[in-house]
């Protein structure tokens, strides 16, 4: 309930040209409103059916451009590293912000 009033009112706001920071989630939700992501605009428990709207999408993992995409596929979801609600446009994970010193697991 909350989440849809939510998305609500993030509409209202780019129908009135009040823009928020462009994140992923916000980029995202001006294709089709917070069903691009999420199944019936609310998040799933477990991520799951937002991990395969991301690959639909984008494609699987392993596909993906970059070493790090594969080594990590099958580990993590999408969310895990780019966290559509945080994440600003450009913006890039970096492997110190799991890895202490990006080398070690």
């Amino acid at each position: 309930m909350l989440k849809n009033l939510l998305c609500a009112l993030f509409g209202l706001g780019l129908a009135f040209g009040v823009a928020a920071a462009d994140t992923l989630a916000d980029v995202h939700a001006e294709m089709n409103g917070c069903e691009s992501c999420h199944q019936d605009g609310e998040p799933s428990s477990d991520g799951a059916f937002e991990n395969e709207q991301c690959q639909s999408c984008h494609g699987p993992m392993a596909e993906l451009e970059g070493d790090h995409h594969a080594a990590h596929a099958d580990m993590l979801m999408c969310a895990d590293c780019h966290n559509p609600h945080e994440l600003e446009i450009g913006q890039q994970p970096s492997c110190d912000d799991c890895h202490d010193d990006g080398r070690t697991p």
